[in-house]
């Protein structure tokens, strides 16, 4: 199935999508390393991963959304519905998170960006099911004709 969000054959959806995946885990890598006693300058860079994430994500969806909109009724389009309502809930749960981060309710926070995380893996399976299982967004190659052609002989 191809997809009608792309820029030169190419599916924008998961272009964008490592930018909030790989902000939301260091969210949560830069939190713990405050948890457990590091410079307050790891809260300020979790915050701020967190915010990045939350922007990225909110983009990442965008494409996301029009490619759903463009799936007929079956399997992969169920998946794609748990995949997106599971993404939303993350970026909610970062949002929460980053609140909390501002108001100094650090071990919440730390506890709501662990859950996101747990999401976003689910939801990131989710996702590679589309893709590697459904074929979702991927272009199959043109078939070559596979048949053996004849050989001329040799010296004649």
């Amino acid at each position: 199935m191809k997809t009608p969000a792309q820029i030169a054959r190419h599916p924008i959806h998961p272009m964008l999508i490592t930018l909030p995946i790989g902000m939301f885990v260091f969210a949560l890598a830069a939190q713990l390393i405050y948890y457990y006693g590091g410079a307050a300058t790891w809260l300020s860079a979790a915050s701020y991963a967190m915010a990045g994430g939350i922007i990225g994500g909110v983009l990442a969806a965008v494409p996301g959304f029009i490619d759903l909109l463009s799936m007929p009724p079956s399997k992969p389009r169920q998946i794609a519905i748990w995949h997106m309502s599971l993404n939303l809930t993350v970026v909610g749960l970062f949002a929460v998170a980053f609140a909390l981060n501002m108001t100094g309710s650090i071990t919440v926070a730390l506890i709501i960006a662990a859950i996101g995380v747990g999401i976003l893996a689910i939801s990131g399976w989710l996702g590679g099911s589309m893709v590697y299982v459904h074929r979702v967004a991927v272009s199959e190659p043109e078939r070559l004709d596979t048949k053996p052609q004849p050989r001329e002989p040799v010296g004649v």
